[in-house]
């Protein structure tokens, strides 16, 4: 565990100003917490989240510069459940458009986060009113859900091909190609859905919405 305690970390921070120092340093930094062992505590790095994160991301107009993007990643390769969890959620909780915002989190959902991380936000953007602005990032945490297919096996090494049949080395390939949401997420979306669907009537982005949980999920809904 840290060796701070949350009240000293957030002290610490703000003596230091990270959430206003160059985003340079901010790179930097973040490596540095990709080496430091032992990990930090999850409430240690949800204060770091936010002290780091949380003004300069709630502040953009323009996209986010390549310092800040790579400072996301890089701490998001290692806790990117407490980034969620206090970063993610102050974006899709945040009032009016944030359009700049909601590019960062889809930009994050398909390139940065892992599968447990990516239905993390999917339930994040269910607990609130859904909203036009919210469409995008639900649409962005579908188009993980489905990837190309597998290789086929006929082109694996003879020694698999001896000890597995195709169907079978097919069946142990195919969770690495492919993410599901778990079932209780996925009705929850479709309900969701249902409820607001004259809400959004005319809405371009609900319309990809559906479309896109009728492709991905046609065998579910009915």
């Amino acid at each position: 565990p840290c060796p701070l305690c949350c009240p000293q970390l957030e002290g610490l921070c703000s003596f230091l100003h990270v959430s206003t120092g160059p985003e340079q340093l901010l790179v930097r930094f973040c490596r540095w917490l990709l080496l430091l062992s032992p990990d930090l505590s999850y409430s240690s790095a949800a204060v770091l989240a936010e002290q780091l994160f949380l003004r300069r991301v709630l502040a953009l107009t323009q996209p986010p510069s390549r310092h800040l993007m790579a400072a996301l990643t890089l701490f998001c390769l290692k806790y990117s459940q407490p980034f969620c969890r206090v970063l993610v959620a102050a974006i899709l909780r945040e009032p009016g458009e944030g359009a700049e915002q909601v590019k960062l989190v889809c930009e994050l959902v398909e390139e940065c986060l892992e599968p447990d991380c990516v239905r993390l936000v999917l339930s994040q953007v269910l607990e609130v009113p859904l909203s036009e602005k919210l469409l995008p990032v639900a649409q962005a945490v579908l188009g993980r859900q489905v990837r190309e297919p597998p290789p086929h096996p006929s082109g694996f090494p003879c020694q698999l091909r001896q000890r597995w049949s195709n169907e079978d080395l097919f069946s142990l390939l195919l969770p690495l190609f492919q993410e599901v949401l778990p079932a209780e997420l996925f009705d929850l979306l479709v309900l969701t859905l249902c409820q607001q669907a004259p809400a959004f009537a005319t809405s371009l982005n609900y319309a990809k919405l559906v479309s896109a949980v009728l492709t991905t999920y046609q065998g579910q809904v009915r």
